[in-house]
């Protein structure tokens, strides 16, 4: 296993396992754009160098102003983290739940800080007959015994949404129950806005629901971090008061800035190519007997053939140069379940044909 810090994108501890070069490993364990970052990130960060001797703004109001046009909220709607994963930590502080609920399975973090932060974790299951979604029912019971409740929209591992009726009864439930509705939608951008399921444009009347959205995975900004919390303005208050100084760099919000610029062409040719090599993705898993659930993000969560356990194809892979997330951890999962982000067409192909031999392999060693 190389999830050593419970998450993808480990290429350290890649190359510590396997020999090489960290920089060389093609990584299938993290799920960031294959385009890279839009043109005019790069070129804002190349001409921002000289920047780096004066302080980040505390307050983020060039960028802050900015996703608030594009959301068409208030700004003072928003809080600005180090990552989605800074966001979720900033709310688990500000609010202080004694409980936390979670959907498995799900982005490991949530438990995670709960834990971190003092908090008891109550979970429910999602079930393979509703491709790992949970039984709303199950989540509204879970609600009633919560202060905070965590759901992944489109969910990580599986990459599916819930319904928009789903979303409205659990957030009208969240506010009979007094329980706060934290929906993470760190991928929704990689769906095309016809089919985005989000509680976005009636989140004033959810004022119990706040929502975690990503810059770093669709932009292709990672080192950078950059999220973002969308809630009622006392809530991003409560958020903010927890806010180490500048924990946001200036290079980030620039890069921020050059992010909201960027265009629709660049979203429109993300979405497209992601549709198109996940449908190739799944074709050539489901001819060689993998599970698979296709869901609707920049990633597939894969049940490996026949005795197959995660770990050895992440094994075999890796020793050829391909990372991929094993799942095995995932409470809810199986030790058969991987997941592999969607690339371009040159590096699923070199997945696809590394995938190919070993299964082949395997199948030579067993006749």
């Amino acid at each position: 296993m190389i999830e050593v810090y419970g998450h993808g994108g480990d290429r350290e501890t890649a190359a510590a396992t396997f020999g090489g070069v960290a920089a060389d490993f093609v990584d299938f364990s993290a799920n960031i754009n294959p385009l890279g970052p839009p043109p005019e990130v790069l070129e804002v960060l190349q001409s921002a160098l000289d920047t780096v001797i004066r302080y980040p703004d505390p307050g983020h109001r060039n960028f802050k102003n900015m996703l608030a046009r594009r959301l068409h909220v208030p700004p003072e709607s928003l809080s600005i983290g180090n990552g989605a994963a800074e966001s979720m930590a900033l709310l688990l502080l500000g609010l202080a739940p004694q409980r936390v609920g979670t959907v498995e399975p799900c982005f490991s973090e949530y438990a995670e800080l709960a834990g971190k932060f003092g908090a008891e974790v109550s979970r429910v299951y999602g079930k393979a007959s509703l491709q790992w979604k949970a039984d709303v029912e199950d989540i509204l019971q879970l609600m009633e015994q919560v202060d905070v409740l965590f759901l992944g929209q489109p969910n990580n591992p599986n990459g599916v949404q819930y319904g928009e009726q789903e979303l409205r009864e659990l957030a009208e439930a969240a506010g009979k129950a007094g329980t706060v509705l934290v929906v993470d939608e760190a991928f929704i951008d990689f769906i095309p806005q016809e089919r985005r399921i989000s509680l976005l444009p009636m989140l004033d009347r959810y004022p119990h629901v706040i929502l975690i959205r990503s810059m770093t995975k669709f932009y292709a900004i990672p080192g950078l971090r950059l999220g973002y919390a969308i809630a009622h303005p006392d809530y991003i208050r409560r958020m903010t008061d927890k806010q180490v100084t500048w924990s946001v760099n200036g290079l980030a919000l620039l890069a921020g800035e050059a992010c909201l610029r960027s265009g629709e062409a660049y979203e429109r040719r993300t979405q497209e190519l992601i549709a198109m090599e996940r449908g190739r993705l799944l074709t050539a898993l489901a001819e060689w007997g993998c599970g698979v659930i296709p869901g609707e993000a920049n990633y597939v969560l894969v049940r490996a053939p026949g005795t197959w356990s995660a770990s050895a194809v992440q094994q075999a892979l890796g020793q050829r140069g391909i990372l991929i997330r094993s799942c095995a951890m995932y409470p809810g999962l199986t030790a058969s379940h991987f997941r592999i982000a969607v690339k371009d067409a040159e590096a699923n192909g070199l997945l696809l044909s590394a995938l190919g031999e070993v299964l082949e392999e395997e199948r030579w060693r067993d006749s």
